[in-house]
């Protein structure tokens, strides 16, 4: 095991929540915490420049609408900062303006996964546990409360 894999399993990992909305930084911070991860909120795009800036993060979920500004000026901000984590993108946008915040954000070299609002809790935990997973270099399965899910449909088969 690593040295780094060894903090993370002591540790947690490091994440940036960043999200305007209370309820939902709350719900996501739950999610977080039970996945194994340190938190680390800000409710608008220049508390959440700063902290990609000054800290060091295995992963941060952006909310695309925050107070002060458009989410896609921090994920501008995480390319620069060459943020090498990954990175989930909470929005209550309409398709086609995900779609395109998505087109942008590849373009500047970012990978994502994408979450629709109402978050489902259930999809984030998973990502945040396999984002932890994959952080301390462990194969990443998919899992539902916490028990892996490969081979389920195939065993309640008749």
């Amino acid at each position: 095991m690593t040295d780094r894999a060894r903090q993370i399993a002591t540790n947690g990992t490091r994440g940036g929540f960043w999200s305007s909305n209370a309820t939902q930084r709350a719900l996501i911070a739950q999610a977080a915490r039970f996945s194994g991860h340190v938190v680390t909120f800000a409710g608008t795009c220049s508390e959440a420049i700063a902290e990609i800036r000054s800290r060091r993060f295995d992963c941060v979920t952006v909310d695309l609408m925050l107070e002060d500004g458009d989410g896609t000026e921090v994920l501008k901000a995480i390319a620069i900062a060459k943020f090498a984590g990954a990175v989930i993108v909470i929005s209550g946008m309409d398709a086609s303006r995900r779609i395109a915040a998505r087109s942008y954000v590849r373009s500047l070299g970012i990978e994502l996964q994408s979450l629709p609002k109402p978050v489902d809790l259930a999809a984030l935990r998973i990502h945040l546990a396999n984002l932890a997973k994959a952080a301390m270099g462990l194969l990443v399965t998919h899992t539902w409360g916490g028990v892996a899910a490969d081979g389920v449909v195939e065993r309640h088969r008749p």
